[in-house]
């Protein structure tokens, strides 16, 4: 196992809560569990660690989401996926520790900036237009017909395009860093998920493609039974945290914890680049 001291400890078993809490309530708190991890462990050997501890979530967020997944979309991402996923993998064959970390680094902040622009973006849609005045002519208003929520934008050249892009950036990311979440959650925003699709979408995605990186992370070198040892104990967090964040996912104040969290991965990213 490890050798870590106890508040090396708590800081991994804390982690480990945000690893559970991400999958039911806030993903973006899953971040500052990549940061913490890379900074207590060796940057290289944290990806390998953190892995299972993620599929033990992402087993939780798969049974309460199962039904809701579109799958047309998960096979159209998926060879991007395995594109990246080998990229990744051929990176983490050469690199040491210290490209790792800084690999990591880069990474977390580039996921801030795409979570603070999808944020942004998303404000500005959201901004009502000034209403226009009537004119003499205008005719009363005929109520409308209800609108009908439109599929998720997945076929189409242009979508096949975006799937393919952020499919391997996805992997590449999420193979290096286990940071593939953000970019994710940005193309299935950006699809129209509604909030169902995109939980059961989201849950399935990273079960499959976390499990299929387990071979590449064994091979590595960064799963073995040292890992396992300490995945065992830091299992027993993840589960307390999925149950807290189904608790307490409806009374978040979201804006203030995603600041929060955005600041903390930033924090976190730039400890990573200076140590």
């Amino acid at each position: 196992m490890y050798t870590v001291t106890l508040g090396e400890f708590a800081a991994l078993a804390a982690a480990s809560i945000l690893v559970g809490f991400s999958k039911t309530a806030v993903s973006g708190a899953n971040t500052v569990s990549l940061a913490i991890f890379a900074a207590v462990l060796p940057a290289r050997e944290s990806t390998g660690v953190l892995l299972p501890l993620l599929i033990v979530g992402d087993v939780l967020a798969v049974r309460t989401y199962r039904r809701h997944a579109h799958w047309g979309t998960l096979w159209r991402l998926f060879p991007a996926v395995a594109a990246g996923v080998v990229v990744g993998t051929v990176f983490l064959l050469w690199a040491g520790d210290a490209a790792v970390r800084t690999s990591i680094g880069a990474i977390l902040l580039l996921m801030a900036g795409v979570t603070l622009w999808r944020r942004r973006t998303a404000a500005r849609a959201d901004t009502p237009t000034a209403p226009t005045a009537p004119t003499a002519s205008a005719v009363p208003a005929v109520p409308a017909a209800p609108v009908v929520p439109a599929a998720p934008d997945t076929d189409g050249a242009g979508a096949r395009l975006k799937a393919g892009s952020y499919g391997v950036l996805g992997g590449f990311t999420t193979m290096v860093a286990n940071a593939g979440g953000p970019v994710m959650s940005l193309y299935l925003l950006s699809a129209g998920f509604r909030k169902l699709g995109f939980l059961g979408t989201s849950a399935w995605f990273f079960l499959i493609v976390n499990v299929a990186k387990v071979p590449f992370s064994v091979g590595l070198g960064l799963i073995d039974g040292r890992s396992l040892l300490l995945d065992a104990l830091l299992a027993l967090f993840v589960v307390p945290g999925a149950f807290i964040g189904k608790a307490c996912v409806d009374r978040i104040n979201q804006k203030l914890f995603e600041r929060l969290v955005i600041a903390a991965t930033v924090l976190g990213g730039l400890q990573l680049l200076l140590r």
